[in-house]
């Protein structure tokens, strides 16, 4: 009998400082990932949320992947793979787009960022990292581009809240009041030269996503550093619980769930995204096809009035 062994529980370099926190820790998409820290530290899931819609908070998202495209064609490459127009973003600027399959539906949603004038880095999900890597790079061959899995490069910090601002403001020597939304700048930070900062995130709130080298020292030493600045803002730690809740208070879709494979881009209401006008994209032909057949169905939200979660696949029932 040949035994099958389970994948290895991946743990991003911050997680001795989230057991240390006392935070409680699931398994997501492979991942030993801090839900929610104690009441001692602000924590819960409810307070997270409204730390970050009133203030600010922290959250740990190493756990997401980044790929590179850099060459002579790398916007040529960027344009075919993803749904978005990336021909209109400056140095600098970012965009919320997609990858699809020639069907139409989702291979993931992603962030694509112009980091250079022939360099991209897309932020993709966490349980799709090897998914999306090969399927970039198996649909970008044709193209004169180096693409490069940096997703273990990289800790990745959200500082997400009206107030986050003022918190990296007090580690950076970069002008952080120049940087619109969704634009990336660069800077010292916490002492470490040429750090990436954008100002991004997935909450439906201000704040900035930072990106430090992955070993575990620089890491929590980063991390203490925020959460040190942000004391006179009542800045709290905060885990996937609270993170889920609010970007689906802010309409914002998680692959797995509001968008899939099974699902195309009409369908999940994404269509300000996509520009058709684009020449070609994967995934653009279906979606022409779809649209002259009609949306059959589509993604819309439902309160629930008493106690109660609302989990997936339960089905709604008129009474």
């Amino acid at each position: 009998m040949s035994s099958v062994q389970a994948p290895a529980i991946r743990k991003t370099a911050l997680n001795a400082v989230h057991r240390q926190m006392g935070a409680k820790m699931v398994e997501f998409n492979g991942w030993d990932m801090p839900v929610e820290y104690p009441a001692s530290l602000g924590g819960g899931i409810i307070s997270e949320h409204m730390a970050v819609r009133t203030g600010v908070g922290i959250f740990d998202v190493s756990h997401m992947g980044d790929i590179r495209l850099a060459g002579p064609q790398a916007l040529a490459a960027v344009q075919h793979i993803s749904m978005n127009d990336a021909a209109k973003l400056a140095i600098g600027q970012a965009q919320y787009s997609a990858l699809l399959y020639p069907q139409g539906t989702f291979v993931d949603d992603v962030i694509v960022h112009r980091l250079g004038e022939d360099e991209y880095l897309l932020v993709i999900n966490a349980g799709t990292r090897e998914k999306d890597f090969n399927w970039v790079r198996d649909n970008t061959r044709q193209f004169d581009c180096a693409v490069e899995n940096l997703s273990d490069d990289f800790t990745q910090i959200a500082i997400q809240g009206p107030k986050g601002v003022n918190l990296l403001q007090k580690l950076t020597d970069a002008d952080l009041s120049k940087v619109k939304f969704y634009w990336v700048t660069r800077g010292t930070l916490c002492g470490l030269p040429n750090i990436l900062m954008g100002r991004t995130g997935y909450t439906a709130e201000d704040g900035f996503e930072i990106y430090v080298p992955a070993d575990e020292a620089t890491s929590a030493h980063v991390w203490n550093q925020v959460l040190a600045a942000g004391k006179e803002f009542g800045v709290v730690p905060c885990g996937l619980g609270s993170r889920n809740t609010l970007r689906l208070e802010g309409r914002l879709p998680l692959y797995g769930h509001e968008i899939s494979d099974t699902i195309n881009v009409w369908e999940a209401g994404l269509d300000r995204f996509c520009k058709m006008e684009k020449p070609e994209f994967i995934g653009r032909e279906a979606l022409e096809k779809a649209k002259a057949a009609g949306v059959k169905r589509t993604l819309v939200g439902l309160e629930m009035t008493e106690r109660g979660i609302a989990r997936d696949e339960y089905k709604v029932q008129d009474t």
